[in-house]
């Protein structure tokens, strides 16, 4: 393939979001008002609750089998060095660029959590049907590249509905704590000024007496007694929150995918011509097909009020930018390669394709949703996903270019 051919098939994914998002960005603008915070708010509820669960079972139940889950077992292993790659890099990237507190989690996501199903689902197959392919026959290439993409898109549901919407969900929390103190100090510390001047020049000049409604005090107080109680009580909530998370819909949408395509006689009742419960497939197939519109309409409408209210600073879109396109694909060719001299992986070049791949896709999508879901960091993400799609169409392409080189 040549590299203009290749920058066209590698672009036009990416093309498409762009232009679905432009979209969603004219839907929410005072003139149309058809995408309003909650209406978005509504819609991406919807998103979490039937169209990604059914989009993940869908893709699961049709393309994967006992035998495919057993010879991918790579697979989840090379996406969790991707979150862990992408995790530790966005931690130090926090440390040094040091921002907001609600941006420390959507940094960290935006390294981390790369679009392991979208993207692919249309790249992958795209690549596979281009005159001179370097990975054989067009229709097997495709065939097999749905199957990766759709095992890639259900194993990285895990690690996103649990890992990175913990990352969000902490960062939501301790930004609204800190909200609420810094609230509560202001309110407490004018009442008390205002009720009992007195009290105040006392302690000013350094008197002995400390003053019961200082709330300063009352704050260490409360802290120190939750010390006391926390341990025992925040296991308890940890274990809750995993819970909850092993429980969301997506990831339960992933399991029963599992469940249904590697147990043949469960699949046999939901896929074929002859299935007896086809309208059930079908069905759910329809309802995962509004999950990449819908979000992507989001993100645009999220765009607009992001690009009127967002101050982020350059650094942080560069900093994202180099490790998403520069460093995880350098570290991409070095675990594949790696575990290809191992013996871990099959032999089909396009498998070690896909998970070079992974490494270099850009942020995923359901960080938006997620952000939604919390009514944290909105603004931010929708730009921070904008610049990170835009560079997404040259390094994918020149990626891909140098991944394709080195493999065949």
């Amino acid at each position: 393939m040549g590299f203009w051919t290749l920058f066209g098939v590698a672009s036009m994914p990416i093309v498409q979001v762009l232009i679905v998002s432009v979209i969603g960005a004219l839907m929410a603008t005072d003139h149309f008002n058809l995408l309003s915070n909650d209406t978005r708010r509504s819609l991406n509820k919807i998103v979490f609750v039937a169209f990604t669960p059914s989009l993940v079972f869908a893709s699961l139940a049709e393309s994967v089998t006992f035998q495919d889950i057993i010879s991918w077992w790579f697979m989840p292993i090379n996406i969790g060095l991707t979150f862990l790659c992408g995790g530790i890099l966005g931690w130090i990237a926090v440390k040094l660029i040091k921002p907001a507190a609600h941006m420390e989690g959507l940094i960290i996501a935006m390294c981390s959590t790369g679009n392991l199903g979208n993207i692919l689902l249309i790249i992958i197959p795209a690549i596979c049907t281009q005159s001179g392919s370097p990975f054989g026959d067009g229709n097997v290439c495709k065939a097999n590249g749905l199957s990766y993409t759709s095992f890639s898109m259900a194993a990285g549901c895990f690690y996103i509905w649990t890992y990175t919407y913990q990352l969000i969900r902490n960062s939501a929390v301790k930004y609204n704590e800190m909200k609420k103190e810094e609230d509560l100090l202001i309110k407490d510390i004018n009442k008390d000024f205002n009720a009992n001047e007195t009290s105040h020049l006392l302690l000013n000049e350094g008197q002995a007496h400390v003053d019961p409604e200082n709330p300063t005090m009352v704050y260490k107080d409360l802290a120190n007694s939750e010390k006391k109680q926390g341990s025992s009580s925040r296991l308890i909530e940890t274990l809750q929150n995993m819970l909850e998370e092993l429980l969301a819909p997506p990831t339960i949408g992933a399991i029963a995918g599992f469940i249904f395509g590697a147990v043949p006689w469960l699949k046999k009742l939901l896929i074929g011509d002859e299935a007896p419960l086809r309208v059930i497939q079908d069905s759910i197939a329809l309802l995962g097909d509004g999950t990449i519109p819908c979000i992507t309409l989001i993100l645009g409408g999220n765009l607009i009020q992001g690009l009127r209210n967002s101050n982020i600073r350059y650094v942080t879109i560069i900093t994202i930018i180099v490790i998403r396109y520069l460093i995880l694909p350098v570290i991409a060719i070095g675990v594949v390669k790696g575990a290809g001299t191992l013996g871990l992986l099959p032999s089909d070049p396009l498998f070690s394709f896909v998970l070079m791949i992974q490494f270099v896709v850009p942020p995923a999508m359901n960080i938006s949703t997620m952000t939604q879901l919390f009514n944290v960091a909105q603004e931010e993400c929708s730009v921070l996903t904008m610049w990170t799609y835009v560079f997404a169409t040259f390094a994918l392409t020149g990626w891909s270019t140098v991944f394709m080189w080195i493999l065949t």
